[in-house]
């Protein structure tokens, strides 16, 4: 086992290996999904590359299982957001209802009753 730079000798075929499968990956995606989605992925990925990633798993999962139907338009990509949010906070609230907000407020000592 010789190394250099720390890692094994095998380490260019599996670094080939890994750029291939996100080849592939990127090239699965982009069939399923119209330009304007692909532009809304793109800008969240430079925002929440975790986030973006979800994403695509969730769309290539439907797609595989045929609940797809054409291409996934930005409107489309929107409600599977809304979906992925709903399911990570775990409330069934609806996305349009506000959220409240509550203000505790300290009481302030007031000196002002000790001034003669």
């Amino acid at each position: 086992m010789s190394k250099l730079g720390g890692q094994p000798a095998g380490g260019g075929e599996e670094d080939a290996k890994k750029a291939e499968n996100e080849e592939i990956r990127r090239t699965a995606v982009s069939q399923i999904i119209d330009n304007d989605a692909r532009e809304r992925l793109s800008r969240i990925a430079l925002v929440r590359p975790q986030r973006a990633r979800q994403i695509e798993d969730m769309l290539l999962r439907m797609a595989q299982s045929g609940q797809l139907r054409g291409r996934v338009t930005e409107e489309q990509l929107i409600s599977v957001l809304d979906q992925l949010e709903r399911a990570e906070s775990g409330s069934t609230a609806s996305a349009n209802e506000p959220k409240k907000i509550t203000y505790v407020r300290k009481d302030a000592f007031d000196d002002d009753d000790w001034d003669l």
